[in-house]
């Protein structure tokens, strides 16, 4: 009896009657799996939340009306619970009733304390991150893959096996070069297996060496080129390490300039409380003078009126000083000393009335040297010289040139396909060249022209920025003179006013003069005495300003500033 031929390469044992529909089985599951994985999918992850937070519909879209009646029913009630998004402080200790300060170490404590220069001392940290990550770029990569194949097709021909089964394992290593090429070795292993009964080496191994290099010629070719990104991320470094240096210089020149705000207002609710004293002893005057039938009864009603103002000026100048006192706090952010705090600040450091003989030439040098605003201007101006070469080699045609070098080994074993790759006895060598030139070339045409203009507009605005400096630094420089020359035309103002005011109160016990006038002359001591006192502080301002305007700071040190630490970054 004959055997049945095979049909198309099958052995008839694989044509069994059952086989078909078996495989038609599999193959409709299969095909239902494909089609409910996309609803499955939906449904998975149904009921999830992945935002971390969400604000509620009515706080986003409504405005509460504030019930001055309900505050100040409740004010003196404590809370039972914590306000709705404000941290819980932890324990410390009750802050003091008085804390003097002098003006150093109300600059420490600013460094040390002050919020937005805390969250300005991460930046230099966070641009330090983009100079590795750019310069990660030219690590080596090591890869490794691993496939295996197990194949079962008809075939035409009983030269070709119809049953196959691979495994293929290719480590690799790959580094890029800062030219812009790269180099890469891979070592390919296979062992084949088939059915193929022509098959001399059944199962066959395989081992080859591979090394492959690449290198640009022109677009993408050259090393500053390939550096672009580096060299911007460590200009970029650079300007946020001037940007954060202008930040301590602006919090410690706002702590200066609070702190003489602060000793201004306290010296006025100092004026203002003379002030009461000297309108109340001429109200015990005028009542003494109207007693002994010298002088009307209105002159105790002008007397009085002038207590009820000096009074009402005391009220507006201790507001004024809760103010400065409350600035000063939000500056310093000292801990357990908060801007609602009750602490007293006494600033105890004397005000500087020296008189400086000052060269406006040199002032003005000063500045273009050290100022933080003009330093950042030049280091864009440096990251967009680098971008218009960067442009200007995107906007090249391609060449690239290729070499590629092969060993390669076979044999039944494993061990023999190694031993026949390091004889090196069957080794391929191949050459490549690749050419792009782009038709119009519009895009890297217009990137280069953007980058042109935009160097010319930077450059623009340092022309720009240097003669804002210059008038900055010759007004601040005028600024003090003129406030020098307040100080003394002050004080003698002050001199004059108290003189006339004892004559008036003269001329007043012998009856030549009313309280009214008496009460003019004591209020223009009072705006003698603060103008006297504005001058004073607004000197000091105004060398704070002046040192400002040059990019430098007062005082007999210098402060020097450290970048956040970047293993600090992220910790909780």
């Amino acid at each position: 009896m004959n055997e049945p031929h095979s049909t198309f390469g099958i052995p008839p044992s694989s044509q069994a009657p059952g086989r078909a529909p078996e495989r038609r089985s599999c193959a409709a599951l299969l095909w239902a799996a494909l089609l409910l994985l996309p609803a499955a999918g939906c449904d998975v992850f149904r009921g999830l939340d992945f935002m971390d937070y969400t604000a509620r519909v009515d706080q986003l879209r409504q405005i509460e009306r504030l019930d001055l009646e309900a505050m100040s029913a409740d004010a003196n009630a404590a809370p039972t619970t914590a306000p709705v998004g404000r941290e819980t402080q932890p324990a410390v200790e009750p802050p003091p009733d008085e804390l003097k300060l002098t003006l150093e170490q109300a600059r420490a404590q600013a460094l040390e304390g002050n919020l937005d220069l805390k969250v300005q001392l991460l930046n230099p940290a966070i641009a330090a991150q983009s100079i590795t990550e750019a310069e990660a770029q030219f690590e080596s990569l090591l890869a490794a893959n691993v496939s295996y194949a197990k194949t079962d097709t008809p075939v035409s021909s009983e030269l070709t096996g119809s049953s196959v089964e691979m495994l293929t394992v290719t480590p690799s290593i790959r580094s890029p070069v800062r030219t812009g090429g790269a180099v890469s070795v891979d070592m390919p292993v296979n062992r084949l297996e088939t059915d193929n009964v022509f098959s001399t080496l059944n199962p066959s191994h395989t081992a080859d060496l591979r090394l492959a290099v690449t290198q640009p010629i022109l677009r993408g070719g050259g090393f500053r080129a390939n550096t672009h990104a580096i060299r911007i991320a460590r200009l970029e470094h650079q300007r946020s390490e001037a940007l954060t240096k202008l930040e301590v210089i602006r919090v410690l020149a706002a702590a200066d300039r609070v702190y003489w705000r602060l000793y201004a207002a306290r010296q006025v609710l100092e004026v203002a409380r003379q002030q009461l004293g000297l309108a109340e002893a001429q109200l015990q005057r005028a009542r003494r003078q109207v007693k002994a039938g010298d002088k009307p009864e209105v002159e105790i009603l002008r007397a009085e009126l002038g207590v009820a103002e000096q009074r009402e000026a005391i009220i507006v100048a201790a507001n004024a000083l809760g103010q400065r006192e409350r600035d000063l706090k939000r500056i310093l952010q000292k801990p357990g000393m908060g801007i609602a705090s009750p602490t007293v600040v006494l600033p105890t450091t004397p005000p500087n009335v020296t008189q400086y003989t000052l060269d406006a030439e040199r002032l003005v040098d000063l500045a273009m040297t050290n100022r933080m605003e003009l330093l950042a201007l030049e280091l864009q101006i440096a990251e967009d010289t680098s971008t218009i070469d960067f442009e200007r080699n995107r906007a090249l045609p391609l060449l690239t040139v290729g070499y590629t070098y092969n060993v390669n080994g076979l044999g039944p074993a494993r061990s023999d396909a190694f031993d026949l790759m390091f004889e090196r006895r069957f080794e391929d060598h191949q050459f490549g060249l690749q050419v792009e030139i782009p038709l119009g070339n519009e895009a890297a045409r217009s990137r280069l022209r953007r980058a042109r203009l935009l160097r010319i507009q930077r450059l623009a605005t340092r022309r720009r920025r240097k003669t804002l400096i210059e008038q900055e630094v010759r007004d601040t420089f005028d600024q003090l003179g003129a406030n020098r020359q307040r100080i003394l035309a002050g004080r003698r103002r002050v001199a004059l006013a108290v003189r006339v005011l004892a004559a008036e109160q003269r001329q007043f016990d012998q009856g030549l003069r009313t309280t009214t006038e008496v009460l003019e002359a004591q209020t223009r001591l009072a705006e003698a005495r603060s103008a006297e006192i504005s001058a004073l502080v607004e000197y000091q301002v105004a060398q704070v300003d002046l040192a400002v305007a040059t990019g430098t700071l007062l005082g007999a040190t210098r402060v020097r500033w450290e970048p956040a630490a970047p293993g600090g970054i992220g910790k909780q």
